[in-house]
C-alpha cells in the first residue's frame, strides 16, 4: 500500500499520530513505508547479533535497542513539530544516555545496524547510509543474510563514510569504534 502524497513535510508529531495501516518512517519529512513483516532469517539474524551485542556492552556504558525503537536524528533542541527523520534500525548501540527519553533515541547512535530484505536494500543502502552519514553516526553496518554478507562504514576524519569494508562468513568483524568488538560472521547467519 503506497503513502498518499503530502503538501508539508511530516513532523515527528505526525509520526507519532500517523493512524495509517503500516508503519512509517520519516526521512526529510517525507515518510517511506516501512517494510512488511521481517522474515524468520531476518529475526534470527537479529536475534544473533544482538545476543552478542548485548553480551559485549553489558559491562560498558552502553545501550543496545532492536526495533521497533524510535531514532529521532537531528532532533537536538528542537521540539517535535520541528524534527523531521524519525528511523526505526533494526539495531541502534547508544553510548550517550543523554540521548535517551521515553520516546526513544534523541540523536545519533554510535552504531546502526540495519538488516537487509528484498523490499528494503535500496532504502538501506542509499537513503539510510546518506542519512546515518551526514547525521554523523559513527558506524553503521548493512547485514545481507540472502548473501551472508556484512557491510561495515565508519566515519573517517573528514566525517565522511568512504568505501565500505564487506565481511563474509569465514571473517570477522572487527568494530572501528569499539576496538574490543569482534564478531565472527559464521555465527551471526
Amino acid at each position: 500500500m503506497s503513502i498518499p502524497r503530502y503538501d508539508k513535510k511530516l513532523s515527528y508529531t505526525d509520526y507519532l499520530s500517523w493512524s495509517g495501516d503500516e508503519p512509517i518512517e520519516i526521512i526529510n519529512g517525507i515518510p517511506h513505508n516501512m517494510s512488511p513483516g521481517p522474515s524468520t532469517k531476518h529475526q534470527q539474524v537479529s536475534m544473533n547479533l544482538s545476543y552478542q551485542l548485548m553480551n559485549f556492552f553489558i559491562s560498558q556504558n552502553c545501550q543496545v535497542f532492536a526495533a521497533p525503537f524510535d531514532v529521532r536524528l537531528f532532533s537536538a533542541g528542537k521540539s517535535d513539530d520541528e524534527v523531521f527523520h524519525v528511523v526505526q534500525p533494526d539495531i541502534s548501540v547508544i553510548c550517550d544516555e543523554n540521548k535517551l527519553d521515553e520516546k526513544g533515541c534523541a540523536g545519533s547512535p554510535d552504531l546502526i545496524i540495519e538488516i537487509l530484505s528484498p523490499s528494503s536494500a535500496k532504502m538501506d543502502k542509499m537513503k539510510k547510509r546518506n542519512l546515518y552519514e551526514r547525521a554523523h553516526v559513527k558506524e553503521y553496518w548493512i547485514v545481507d543474510p540472502l548473501n551472508e554478507l556484512v557491510e561495515v562504514y565508519h566515519l573517517d576524519k573528514n566525517e565522511l563514510y568512504g568505501k565500505p569494508l564487506f565481511f563474509s562468513t569465514e571473517d570477522t568483524v572487527e568494530s572501528f569504534i569499539f576496538k574490543e568488538l569482534k564478531i565472527e560472521v559464521g555465527e551471526v547467519f
